[in-house]
């Protein structure tokens, strides 16, 4: 198997159905900072970065969804996000998406689709 691991997020198998993982992948002072979500055979990835006031959206390490696992949540305001679209459907965001990042899954692995210091640069 030749697997790039530079672009290595997790296994699939690591998620629950749903569940969450966030990640810092990348090299320089500002690496990317996002996390995937898993939910049925679909895996979405996002920045770990609230569109109302940029905070990261998790409080614990991997904890990104309400507790019925229904809808991504950010910890400081509240907001609720639709986990497969990024939408903001509730909150002072309202409206609004979370930043999308390409993956793919090769190997049983979630991969960045794109290079993640170009990304961490474009996402900025």
């Amino acid at each position: 198997m030749n697997l790039d691991t530079t672009r290595a997020i997790c296994r699939v198998a690591e998620l629950s159905d749903p569940g969450t993982r966030a990640f810092t992948i990348g090299s320089g002072d500002w690496p990317l900072k996002g996390f995937v979500v898993r939910q049925g055979n679909q895996v979405f990835a996002y920045l770990n970065r609230c569109p109302h006031a940029g905070h990261p959206l998790n409080w614990q390490a991997h904890d990104f969804l309400t507790l019925d696992d229904a809808l991504i949540i950010c910890r400081s305001h509240g907001a609720l996000f639709d986990i497969s679209t990024g939408l903001c459907v509730a909150g002072p965001c309202g409206g609004a998406h979370l930043r999308s990042i390409a993956v793919r899954i090769e190997h049983d692995y979630i991969m960045l689709v794109d290079d993640p210091d170009v990304l961490a640069g474009q996402l900025a």
